[in-house]
């Protein structure tokens, strides 16, 4: 634990939600943080040394893809992935539970872990509790999570319930393994969408967890109400002194309501998927760059935007470049997106060191813009539930 410490430096009046600062075996991860996803050793298409004048403290890389290619030997030979892929800040490193989830049809759930086929080529392969914390020791992340069954929105309860004893029993696997001080386990919160599961895993949960815990199966295909139902429900019984992480979460609208609800950190491909799609994050809600009313548009992505695409380019012509597959139009919405997620936590930083996270939350939904209409609806909702309350 000497290598791991979390301090929490305000606690804000109107919301609970924390500043707080995790110190590492790379560096000291300040809290609330988003962190860019680095599936293949890389978040696509963009440098270290770009991430870090973005404002990224960590990386989260993919467990399940790194062991398939280039595989983990390779990498551990290499020095470990910080050496690897030239990046001295934090990494954390997902177990491979969710991407394994993903494949249905192409893998076998036992007690004894899972085996599945390689997207690759078909070859048959087998990670459990102890494979997945050996894999993840070659790679040498400083955060490892535990390997544990995601199920589906929807699922019903005594399947959801199944793989939440499930993922119990492998978390206490997970946990033998010896890191050497060198890394820090994160166990993972299941039970789908059933109240009593989710504080029944916490419950069971809380013992495994020394410098951070997190929240899985959330953002698998529910209404996004529902995800902060459950978090609404999980965020009384939290331990204080550790940060919680809620994982494959980063829309705009999700990340505000997230640190609202005592999150202290979340990852998402979306930022970098959706630029690559011609889709700029901003304030006011997503701009669909590639589309014929930015054709004459000469001004940045975003005014008040500090990144690099902003301050050198227009909409006119990132529209240019996505409408011909340009690979720069992508990196310049990228480098947009990460900055864009960046600042809008820098600001909630601020709105809870200020004690005003609930002023800010009603202030940025004033302006924000939903992609779709029925999010729109379902948030309204929502909100206006609690408003009652």
């Amino acid at each position: 634990m000497e290598n791991f410490k979390y301090e929490i430096l305000h606690t804000c009046k109107q919301t609970g939600a924390r500043v707080g600062r995790l110190t590492t075996p790379h560096g000291v991860i300040e809290t609330p943080v988003f962190m860019p996803v680095g599936t293949m050793a890389t978040v696509k298409g963009l440098s270290p040394e770009e991430l870090k004048e973005m404002g990224s403290q960590i990386i989260l890389s993919n467990t399940y893809h790194l062991y398939l290619r280039p595989g983990s030997d390779l990498i551990e030979r290499a020095g470990g992935l910080h050496k690897f892929m030239n990046w001295d800040r934090p990494i954390l490193t997902d177990s491979g539970g969710f991407q394994i989830f993903s494949l249905s049809s192409m893998r076998k759930i036992t007690e004894d872990g899972v085996t599945f086929n390689s997207f690759l080529d078909g070859s048959k392969h087998f990670i459990g509790p102890e494979e997945s914390m050996h894999i993840q020791q070659q790679l040498g992340s400083d955060i490892v999570m535990a390997f544990d069954e995601c199920t589906a929105a929807g699922t019903d309860y005594e399947k959801s319930k199944e793989a939440m004893e499930r993922t119990l029993r492998w978390l206490d696997r997970c946990s033998k393994h010896d890191f050497s001080g060198k890394q820090m386990l994160f166990p993972i919160v299941q039970g789908n969408m059933y109240a009593d599961l989710r504080l029944e895993s916490l419950k069971r949960t809380i013992p495994y967890a020394k410098c951070g815990i997190a929240i899985g199966g959330l953002s698998v295909g529910e209404p996004k109400p529902v995800m902060y139902e459950m978090l609404d429900v999980l965020q009384p019984h939290y331990p204080e002194n550790m940060p919680r992480y809620l994982m494959g979460v980063g829309s705009a609208d999700c990340i505000v309501e997230g640190f609202m609800h005592g999150i202290d950190m979340m990852d998402c491909v979306l930022p970098t998927r959706i630029a690559r799609n011609g889709t700029a994050m901003t304030y006011k809600g997503d701009l669909t760059i590639r589309n014929a009313k930015y054709k004459d548009d000469f001004s940045p992505v975003e005014e008040g935007c500090d990144c690099y695409c902003c301050r050198n380019y227009t909409r006119a012509y990132v529209r240019h470049l996505i409408n011909t597959d340009e690979i720069f139009g992508g990196r310049l919405l990228s480098i947009h997106n990460i900055r864009f997620l960046n600042r809008l936590v820098n600001d909630i930083k601020k709105a809870i060191w200020e004690d005003r996270l609930r002023d800010f939350r009603d202030e940025f939904f004033e302006t924000y813009e939903f992609r779709r209409e029925q999010d729109k609806e379902a948030f309204n909702k929502w909100f206006s539930g609690i408003l009652i309350r």
